[in-house]
């Protein structure tokens, strides 16, 4: 078996760099200004410090330019450097591949390839002296390289099996010189190991080896992960500014790219935003994103990126893994056990944040043993392939979001390994199981946690309905769940979002589905704005819910009426429409509004003609039973009791209002609501008369959409 050594060092063979101080930053680092600034700090009070992050972050451009800047001084036996600066010989060690199928460079091969091979730590440094160079203690080991890039695995060998021609660790290589000394040798000396991912468990060795025999030695590491030393600093690199420094390195390198400066209107800008959003800030993408306006407009850029990320190339300065995103991803995953491997391409089918137990109902199988799952989701996480969300440790679980490169590469190698069906079929299951959650937490009383619970799974929620437009068999599902979620879209001011999706998912469902009345209801209602379409789409979802016997759609569907009768001025039919609709909806019935709402519309109708019997209209819907836990049916019943009084008591009106406006829970986002109390409190201000109310019971009113009717 062929062994290849890992590290060699970066500069010619048999020459430190000369003693010199005073280099400038690479120009072509940006908007890392805070980074470089701990980093020089850090390297100043501690003795190894490591700079972590995910693949593209510039971890190796920020070391250098921290080695190379002027804070940094490189002197000689002279000792220079007394203004109390750093004064270091610099060793610079990169790691590289060499023999077929390594894991180094990303050069040639798929992501998932490369044959068995001996991973070994060696370090080379040939400073001018006569100690020689460093090399640092080998390790056999045998790393995992499927040679397919799917999720499939053959066991490994004996991990410390004895391999011919390769030196064990208890008998070094002959004449391998002696680290120790010959950065003994050195005065002040500085050891930066760039990328040790490869040999992460041999570097940790490694380095506390050298750190407890060399007092003066500093460590400078980059990797994907700390080395979990304790007397180690860990920096941990993030994303550049969307709006700032990354649109500035997409400009810049854009404008190498093509030869001439970039100078972009509003659209265009805006379209570099996007681009700058969708490749969430990482530096390597930006760059071989701007490559590519040598061959795309900036906003074609931006919608070929929506769609998928892994195809970006281009030339680059740095190690040939890094002229690909997918081989810079891929080096990744090529390091991890076959475990992870499985849960990372698996997870690659949430669209936003999840949850632990979220990830073990989706990932585990097929070798993956539930319990397995946290730790494998931790090793994700601390080498950059997921983002940690939230406070680790904290009263709340802690949320995991996988980067975007990341997640369509795990997309393809789920679909090379067969189970994006089963993949997608588990998220569907999960995440209708999670719509009819919020439906119920709503109805019982447990408006704030409905709310949460949707906000924070709502980009998993629209993947969806999203997906279900392609998938044979899913629409009548993801029409059940944007059903469900009927409160996020009237009550939380989201009726444009909501309806676009009702309307697209409606034509494709089979016309005898049980959900058919309620998504028709539930359209009309969101769709006020345009009277005549809804009042068809009602017409429909009578007739199937009477054959249901759903007397809660056949009251809802009165309760639309209502709202349409009275934007058209006949309080009549408004009143009749409302009064049938608090009979006919039960009390405590999931699915929609309660029997407080339409009384409290009722209320308002009947103060044009007769306060006092509007008067006791409202004070009923606030006795109805349940409906102090409903917030925001008890907000629209305080408003109609706030309504009633302005004609004759416009005092205690505004007294009513600013009440209900103090007791609202600010956690239940009513906009239409709280825009009609305060609209209320400054018409009975400034002596006006009151608007109607009309606007405190229609959703934010979406235009209807091309296409099929409903």
């Amino acid at each position: 078996m062929e062994s290849y050594d890992v590290w060699t060092c970066a500069e010619t063979p048999g020459t430190l760099p000369a003693p010199r101080r005073g280099r400038p930053v690479d120009g072509g680092l940006l908007g890392r200004e805070t980074e470089l600034t701990h980093l020089r700090a850090a390297l100043a009070g501690h003795r190894l410090v490591t700079v972590t992050g995910a693949a593209g972050m510039g971890k190796s451009r920020l070391v250098a330019a921290v080695v190379e800047a002027g804070a940094v001084v490189w002197v000689g036996e002279g000792g220079e450097g007394g203004d109390g600066g750093l004064a270091e010989r610099v060793a610079r060690v990169a790691w590289r591949v060499s023999g077929a199928g390594g894991v180094g460079d990303g050069a040639g091969g798929d992501v998932g390839g490369g044959v068995g091979g001996v991973r070994q730590a060696e370090a080379v440094v040939q400073p001018d002296s006569p100690t020689g160079g460093l090399v640092a203690p080998r390790s056999p080991r045998t790393p995992e390289h499927s040679r397919n890039p799917d999720l499939r695995h053959t066991p490994d060998p004996a991990p410390h099996a004895p391999v011919p021609g390769v030196p064990t660790p208890d008998a070094p290589a002959p004449g391998t010189p002696d680290p120790v000394a010959a950065l003994r040798a050195l005065p002040h000396p500085l050891l930066v190991l760039d990328g040790v991912d490869p040999v992460h468990a041999e570097c940790v060795g490694l380095v506390q080896g050298l750190l407890m025999a060399l007092p003066a030695l500093k460590v400078l590491v980059t990797a994907r992960r700390a080395l979990g030393l304790g007397e180690e600093h860990v920096l941990r690199l993030g994303a550049l500014g969307l709006t700032g420094p990354a649109v500035e390195l997409f400009l810049e390198r854009g404008s190498s790219a093509t030869g001439r400066e970039l100078r972009y209107g509003d659209d265009g800008l805006a379209a570099a935003e996007r681009i700058c959003r969708l490749l969430e800030g990482v530096p390597l993408a930006i760059e071989l994103a701007a490559g590519q306006l040598t061959r795309h407009s900036v906003t074609d850029l931006a919608a070929r990126l929506e769609r998928d990320q892994c195809w970006l190339t281009g030339p680059h300065p740095g190690p040939r893994r890094h002229r690909s995103l997918r081989d810079a991803v891929g080096a990744g995953y090529r390091l991890c056990e076959r475990e992870s491997r499985v849960v990372w391409a698996r997870a690659s089918v949430f669209a936003g944040s999840f949850t632990e137990p979220t990830a073990v109902f989706l990932c585990a199988g097929s070798g993956v043993e539930p319990h397995q799952v946290p730790g494998l989701l931790a090793q994700l996480a601390a080498s950059g392939v997921l983002e940690t969300l939230g406070e680790p440790g904290g009263v709340r679980p802690s949320r995991y979001r996988m980067t975007r490169a990341a997640r369509d590469f795990g997309a393809e190698r789920l679909r090379e390994a067969g189970e994006s069906t089963v993949a997608l079929d588990r998220h569907a299951l999960h995440y209708r199981r999670v719509a009819a959650v919020a439906e119920n937490l709503w109805a019982n009383g447990q408006q704030r946690q409905a709310v949460r619970l949707v906000r924070e799974e709502y980009d998993d929620l629209a993947a969806l309905v999203r997906r279900a437009r392609s998938r044979p068999g899913q629409a009548e599902g993801a029409l059940e769940t944007v059903v469900s979620l009927w409160f996020w879209w009237a009550v939380h001011g989201h009726a444009a979002q909501g309806y676009a999706q009702l309307r697209r998912l409606l034509p494709l469902v089979e016309a005898d589905s049980p959900v058919l009345p309620r998504a028709r209801w539930l359209t009309a209602w969101l769709g006020t704005g345009d009277p005549e379409p809804a009042r068809e789409l009602l017409g429909r979802a009578w007739t199937g819910a009477v054959l249901a016997g759903d007397d809660a759609t056949v009251g809802r569907i009165a309760h639309v009426e209502g709202v349409l009768a009275w934007r058209d001025g006949s309080l009549g039919v408004a009143e009749s429409c409302f009064a049938q609709a608090a009979d006919l909806i039960p009390p405590g019935a999931p699915g929609g509004p309660s029997p407080t709402v339409s009384l409290a519309a009722l209320a308002i109708v009947q103060s044009y003609r007769s306060p006092r019997t509007a008067r006791r209209t409202a004070h009923r819907a606030l006795c109805i039973p349940g409906v102090a836990a409903d917030s925001w049916a008890t907000l629209l019943a305080r408003y109609a009791l706030a309504v009633t009084d302005h004609p004759t008591h416009p005092s205690r009106s505004r007294h009513r209002a600013r009440r209900a406006l103090a007791t609202i829970d600010t956690r239940i986002d009513a906009p239409q609501g709280t825009a009609a109390l305060l609209r209320l409190i400054a018409d009975v201000e400034c002596g006006r008369a009151a608007d109607g109310g009309w606007g405190a019971f229609v959703p934010n009113a979406a235009p209807p959409l091309p296409g099929r009717d409903a």
